[in-house]
């Protein structure tokens, strides 16, 4: 199977916003005076929110409040994001316009709310370089379940064989390979050795150690 698609993960492969995240759930806490746990950003990084309030957080589980502190988290998210700019991780524009000459489609698989991915398309200037976004409000089971990689594979018309997965995180890698995907760690999160672990079979520091050709050679 040749090599024909390819999926990235958003926070930690395209833009380093992690910073930013953790800030805004300071600020929600803040705002309503409730405990963050200790580790809670590492334990609830790649999930979505449905899932880090009730489950990582023990917030509430009351679906409504839920959603309301879901909803107020990224908008503080991208009130942060659009002062001060969100960063892009070094490399990426290189991949991505390298994919882009070799004709391989590429589409956004994440977590996060595709309002945040909108912004940062517009301040990077990014829009050009994917087909399709699928985000939070497009799944109904977080990573590691593939529904996410899956549906990205669907917007591009390629079977999940066929597609690449560029992630950072455990619950990222674990979702591209048992949904049948090839999958590349990038170490802005997580060490070598753990990125590996959750099954990467590549893993670089920088996304300019890598092009089409070196993507190819996954399926030979």
């Amino acid at each position: 199977m040749p090599f024909a698609g390819a999926i990235f993960d958003w926070d930690g492969v395209v833009v380093n916003s992690s910073k930013i995240h953790e800030e805004s759930w300071e600020i929600l806490a803040r705002e309503n005076n409730l405990p963050l746990p200790p580790e809670h950003f590492a334990l609830g990084f790649g999930k979505r929110n449905q899932v880090i309030i009730p489950e990582i957080l023990q917030w509430t589980e009351d679906s409504s409040t839920i959603e309301r502190w879901s909803s107020r988290k990224e908008c503080i998210y991208r009130s942060i994001a659009s002062k001060k700019g969100i960063p892009i991780v070094p490399g990426i524009k290189a991949l991505l316009l390298n994919l882009k000459e070799k004709r391989i489609p590429c589409v956004v698989g994440t977590s996060t709310e595709r309002n945040n991915v909108l912004l940062a398309f517009k301040q990077h200037n990014l829009e050009a370089f994917f087909c399709g976004i699928v985000s939070s409000e497009d799944v109904t089971r977080g990573k590691p379940d593939p529904e996410v990689f899956h549906k990205a594979a669907r917007v591009m018309q390629q079977k999940p064989g066929n597609c690449v997965v560029f992630e950072d995180s455990l619950h990222g890698l674990q979702a591209a390979r048992s949904g049948g995907m090839k999958a590349v760690g990038i170490t802005t999160t997580n060490s070598k050795d753990s990125l590996l672990e959750a099954g990467a079979e590549i893993v670089v520091d920088e996304m300019s150690e890598l092009d089409e050709d070196r993507l190819s050679k996954l399926f030979q």
